[in-house]
């Protein structure tokens, strides 16, 4: 894909195209004339001997100390070398690429003071897939991502590790390789790398898009079910849905509508005696609503902050002022994951009560435990105790991280956001969703064919074969632990988005 950035809002469609997949970004001749501006505006300020920080001063607590003309590139590589202390595992690829995408977003937009060469170097390592290897752990969301955005800076100098092809190079000899010298940084160019909240936002964006294939999945999954067990879809009526009014409400019920739509097994209990199902099947518009609508408030949230200009300090040669702020904190991003978590564990916990509900004969009215010959055979009794288990886990998973702040740099950063953690422990309680709605997806399954002959809905049919291309029916006991992976794999990588895709925010653009 390709984008030539000249001042446009970039959406959240094409923030999920770059995190899927390599993209090719070019700098338009306004962009390029405001990046330039911008640019002279900090030189004049080095000729004239002003001082102004990070660009002749130290950093954090040292910021009064001056340093002289001499110095200035020093000092920028210095801060590069010095922050880059992270530790962890390293970020994912598509989070990497992100982050890159959305630092060249921030300097293009003229008011970081930079060269656009720097701009330019950043957009041919997107063209030629060379990614930065950053360490997952030391950021506390302000000032911006210093430890991570420190080890992407590195590389443009030569120092740290690039992915090229997925391999792990030296820096130095993977920039070699591809034609490019490592660069000289010019004043402030260090220090408006490293401030930003592109780590932080690229997290919380990966969360966003890979929560949005899990609420496909669980949509999904929460129609099979309600079918499996004989449910009824009058509580997901577009009359009870309206006069509370909420849209993510409404459209989910759509989905579950339109998923449900035609089946067999539904008409043939029409005029049964029960009077209602369990809320796990009953309230699903109103839970899935509420998580759609969190989901929607993220990405409004996100795409705000993936275009914005998180530097400081910010140079606006309109005014010729160069002024010290705090855009660098993380706070919104940090309130959105932990909002995120919520809906996302939410998601998970609901998915759990049904999958209880299909092993449960009694409340189901299928075979025990989803199985023939119950007492020989154990069924899906442990994988509904694997389910239970990770919802136990998300449940410490999603407390809120943003509450936590701890002082940092000598106590003059003395509030932080945590908001780098707040977005990549999404992740974890995201890896144990998809395993929860896969376990879900293989039990519902299994209930929708024991009625067979009565078949379910042709959009459910689908979903169902879209299961047995990998994993087969459950006839006798074995392990299903490849079946739940291979599932889970398949929900991670969207498979089930064609299903829910109308309500997904950034399939809707």
């Amino acid at each position: 894909m390709h984008i030539n950035l000249d001042g446009q809002k970039i959406s959240l469609a094409t923030l999920r195209n770059i995190w899927s997949a390599p993209v090719d970004i070019t700098l338009g001749e306004s962009a390029k004339k405001k990046v330039a501006e911008s640019c002279a505006q900090v030189a004049a300020v080095v000729a004239k001997g002003d001082s102004v920080y990070g660009v002749n001063t130290g950093f954090g607590q040292l910021a009064k100390v001056r340093i002289g003309a001499d110095d200035l590139t020093t000092l920028q590589e210095n801060l590069i070398r010095s922050h880059s202390v992270g530790v962890g595992q390293p970020l994912a690829d598509e989070v990497v690429r992100l982050t890159m995408a959305m630092k060249v977003i921030a300097l293009a937009r003229g008011f970081s003071g930079v060269r656009p060469a720097l701009i330019d170097r950043l957009c041919e390592m997107l063209r030629q897939d060379l990614l930065p290897v950053i360490p997952s752990k030391g950021s506390v969301g302000a000032s911006g991502d210093l430890a991570p955005l420190a080890h992407l800076a590195g590389t443009l100098l030569g120092i740290g590790t690039l992915r090229r092809k997925g391999e792990a190079v030296n820096a130095a000899e993977a920039l070699s390789d591809a034609g490019l010298q490592p660069m000289v940084l010019g004043p402030k160019e260090g220090l408006a790398l490293l401030n930003g909240t592109q780590v932080s936002t690229a997290l919380a964006l990966a969360a966003l898009f890979r929560a949005e294939h899990t609420l496909a999945a669980a949509v999904t999954a929460g129609a099979m079910s309600s079918d499996a067990i004989k449910g009824s879809d009058t509580p997901f009526d577009h009359q009870i849905q309206d006069v509370r009014g909420h849209a993510g409400q409404i459209a989910v019920a759509q989905q579950l509508r339109e998923l449900m739509h035609g089946s067999e097994i539904r008409a043939s209990h029409v005029n049964c005696s029960r009077v209602q199902d369990p809320y796990s099947v009953r309230c699903q518009p109103q839970v899935m609503g509420a998580c759609l609508g969190v989901m929607e408030h993220a990405a409004t949230v996100l795409e705000v902050e993936a275009n914005a200009a998180t530097d400081n300090p910010l140079v606006f040669s309109e005014t010729n002022s160069i002024l010290s702020g705090g855009n660098f904190h993380a706070e919104p991003v940090a309130f959105i994951a932990d909002y995120l978590a919520l809906a996302i564990a939410e998601i998970g916990s609901l998915s759990e009560r049904r999958i209880a509900l299909l092993i449960d004969s009694h409340l189901s009215e299928l075979p025990a435990f989803l199985v023939k010959d119950s007492g020989l055979n154990s069924g899906f009794m442990m994988a509904q105790v694997t389910a239970a288990a990770l919802v136990s886990e998300n449940k410490t998973l999603a407390h809120p991280a943003s509450v936590d702040s701890i002082p940092t740099s000598a106590n003059q950063e003395d509030h932080v956001s945590m908001a780098t953690f707040a977005a990549r422990r999404l992740h974890d309680i995201l890896d144990n969703v998809e395993y929860i709605v896969a376990i879900e997806l293989l039990a519902a399954s299994q209930g929708v064919e024991f009625h067979l002959p009565k078949k379910t809905s042709e959009l459910l049919a689908r979903a169902l074969q879209q299961i047995r291309e990998l994993s087969a029916g459950y006839d006798q006991d074995r392990s299903l632990a490849t079946d739940i992976e291979s599932v889970a794999r398949s929900i991670d990588a969207g498979s089930f988005c064609n299903f829910a895709a109308p309500i997904l925010p950034s399939m809707k653009q």
